[in-house]
């Protein structure tokens, strides 16, 4: 059977391994297997949302209000934009493939970051157009300058903070970038973990509106499924300007979020005293993996994201350090697929970020061990 020709050149994204598998195939019990591969939040989701939930799982039954009013009316509030400039999608993701079908077909090229987002260019695969990279796995502007003017590309992806490295651009100097690329290429702004980088450093936050006044070709991207620990329910926003959004509705199916996806994100926005306390955290303890990197002498990607890259040089094999502690339980995302010697390690809780250290100390032992026979 004969298939879209467009597929032979995508790749499937690859997920971070389930708790799941570990069980099956290394025999770990699964009260000692410490997932820190996806990013979630390690705290779990607010108390109040998990009781709304249980208080409205009798309606699983009924469609969603697919208006999503409330949702959109909240967000509108929380970031001074008008509901009719936001579309709600099953995670951001969902929206990134809205954008990239309303925007895209064969004749189109799309620049982005060498190591970024992969569902970036899955997505743009799928329509059959050319994908551009810059040399930089990094943002980094000058290249994306320099490609930019060399090929004029339909859309711009822009990640702040970047996935799956962790650094983050200057809102001046995104800003500076911005002002320079033609009205008709769309760019969009991911900010998945915007939370996260407008904690740790105001001079990195992003306000949609403020992005979208100064730059109509802009749009702002959000989810739930991070800081506000709703990766479970799969639900994301866009932000952008209303003929925009309007014509993203003509792509968008019908109840594209579940009921309780959306009742879920609504309680979620409510509880913004348990989201900064989580993020609090996080950086805490990111300062331990910082000091744990230093000790061992590896480098490390400064994150504002809640993960850290901890690169490995010619010190290790990254793929033999994420199995090694994958058959001791602790599930880590290997970024050898991205062409970098590293691992990427979602900050957990103190008493998870202790045993990971215990592990991975036995693991760099053994591994030296092995080097000198």
């Amino acid at each position: 059977m004969k298939f879209n020709k467009v597929l032979d050149n995508c790749k499937i994204y690859e997920a971070g391994k389930p708790i799941e598998l570990v069980v099956r195939e290394y025999g770990v019990d699964t009260k000692d297997i410490i997932k820190l591969a996806s990013n979630e939040n390690p705290y779990g989701t607010s108390p109040k949302v998990i009781e709304k939930i249980k208080e409205l799982s009798k309606n699983m039954f009924m469609y969603p209000d697919d208006s999503m009013y409330e949702l959109k009316e909240a967000l509108a509030t929380k970031y001074s934009v008008e509901s009719q400039n936001i579309i709600v999608g099953a995670g951001s993701d969902q929206i990134l493939d809205f954008l990239i079908k309303a925007k895209c077909d064969e004749n189109s090229k799309i620049l982005m970051a060498k190591t970024t987002f992969a569902m970036y260019e899955i997505y743009g695969r799928q329509t059959g157009c050319t994908i551009l990279k810059t040399e930089d796995g990094m943002h980094n502007l000058e290249q994306f300058e320099q490609m930019y003017n060399e090929h004029k590309p339909d859309m711009v992806f822009l990640c702040l903070p970047n996935n799956p490295l962790g650094e983050c651009l200057d809102r001046e100097d995104v800003y500076n970038f911005l002002a320079k690329v033609d009205k008709e290429t769309l760019v969009v702004v991911d900010c998945a973990y915007m939370e996260y980088a407008s904690y740790k450093d105001v001079k990195k936050a992003i306000e949609p509106a403020d992005l979208i006044e100064k730059f109509p070709n802009a749009v702002y991207l959000g989810t739930f499924s991070k800081a506000y620990a709703l990766g479970g329910m799969r639900t994301g926003y866009g932000i952008g300007q209303v003929n925009l959004i309007k014509t993203l509705y003509k792509i968008r199916p019908p109840f594209n979020i579940t009921t309780l996806s959306l009742a879920a994100a609504i309680e979620a926005l409510k509880d913004e005293e348990f989201v900064n306390e989580c993020i609090k955290l996080n950086f805490d303890e990111m300062k331990r993996y910082e000091e744990y990197a230093k000790r061992k002498e590896f480098s490390y990607i400064d994150s504002y994201t809640n993960f850290i890259t901890m690169k490995f040089d010619n010190k290790y094999i990254s793929s033999d350090v994420a199995q090694k502690l994958l058959e001791r339980g602790v599930i880590v995302r290997d970024l050898t697929s991205y062409g970098v010697n590293a691992i990427r390690i979602t900050i957990g809780t103190q008493k998870q970020n202790t045993r990971v250290f215990n592990i991975l100390d036995e693991v760099l032992a053994l591994l030296d061990k092995q080097e000198n026979l």
